[in-house]
């Protein structure tokens, strides 16, 4: 099962509150990151923190959300 989808609800009827509060979270995050979040994962899998599968997937999650949101 996709993980974003899981994260706004997996199709729960209540979903468009769900994206509420992603968005509402993603600005939090967002607010606080400091860095560039393509270096800090690829930091992560070069010393191990995250494996390839992992990385993969935070990939795919970062292109699904940039389409979401009507980003390039």
């Amino acid at each position: 099962m996709n993980p974003l989808f899981n994260a706004m609800g997996g199709g729960n009827v209540q979903m468009p509150g769900n994206i509420g509060n992603l968005m509402k979270q993603f600005q939090q995050f967002r607010q606080t990151f400091q860095g560039d979040p393509r270096q800090t994962i690829q930091q992560m899998l070069n010393s191990g923190k995250i494996s390839q599968s992992q990385y993969n997937q935070a990939v795919q999650m970062a292109k699904q959300f940039q389409q979401m949101m009507g980003m390039k």
